[in-house]
């Protein structure tokens, strides 16, 4: 994703005894790292509870795929051990969306909807920006995005239980959405995204899954707030924090281990 040179500038101001050095918060590479790393593990919260197998197998792959991609960004950044498991909340930089809690299995589904077709867009708008992990990533992000409209159309247009259920996800998750488009500013190919082409792609996308699948765009003020929230500046919901000690909990429990 960078020159030889680079990433040795990264590695060398990686996290350490004192956490990660300025540099390092200020990557626009960090963020996305964590998107994809603490989506992962909500993900992997599916294990051994998802309704068939077959969808326990898919959430699983997913949350394999997004750990693939935070691990290689993370590599560019410096240790990933030291990255994913030694810091403290402030110092993750992922969006408030990717955190929340996984709650019945349409809140999961709406939450990868939202998720999905933005880091879908935003990783085809940074692969021909010259981004080598985002030609690869790129194709995950479509079949994460296919697998999240194909139950998000199955559970609106299905029974009134089932829709209702995907339209208070829907609702709920959306206040999260707007965090999504602030620019990420910084050096390289991410400094030179189209965001507002890439929230207009994202709506354009989200309302015509929307309409096929029989739900509303939220609107309210409790509900449709399209806010931006403060995870890319270190402030979280509650619910990451005790997501966060149980994540970190094997690796700081035994100094050294590895992935």
């Amino acid at each position: 994703m960078t020159g030889p040179d680079e990433t040795s500038a990264r590695a060398g101001a990686s996290a350490g005894a004192a956490g990660p050095s300025a540099a390092v918060l200020g990557d626009p590479l960090l963020p996305l790292a964590d998107d994809a790393l603490v989506l992962s593990h909500r993900l992997g919260e599916w294990a051994g509870h998802a309704p068939v197998l077959e969808e326990e197998l898919a959430l699983a792959n997913i949350a394999l795929d997004l750990l693939g991609q935070a691990r290689a960004l993370y590599a560019e950044l410096g240790d990933e051990d030291e990255l994913a498991f030694l810091r403290e909340e402030r110092a993750f930089r992922n969006c408030q969306l990717a955190e929340q809690p996984n709650g019945d299995f349409a809140h999961t589904m709406l939450r990868q909807l939202y998720f999905s077709a933005w880091q879908e867009l935003l990783y085809a708008q940074l692969a021909e920006l010259g981004q080598p992990l985002a030609a690869k990533a790129v194709k995950e992000c479509e079949y994460h995005r296919d697998h999240a409209v194909h139950w998000t159309l199955r559970l609106g247009d299905g029974t009134e239980e089932s829709h209702d259920r995907a339209q208070r996800a829907a609702d709920s998750l959306w206040r999260y959405t707007g965090e999504l488009f602030e620019p990420l500013g910084g050096p390289g190919p991410v400094g030179h995204v189209d965001w507002a082409a890439l929230r207009s792609g994202w709506t354009e996308r989200i309302t015509g899954t929307f309409a096929r699948a029989g739900l509303t765009v939220p609107v309210s003020p409790q509900s449709g707030a399209w806010t931006a929230g403060a995870g890319r500046q270190g402030l979280h919901t509650e619910p990451f924090g005790r997501m966060l000690a149980e994540m970190q909990h094997l690796h700081r429990s035994h100094p050294g281990a590895s992935w």
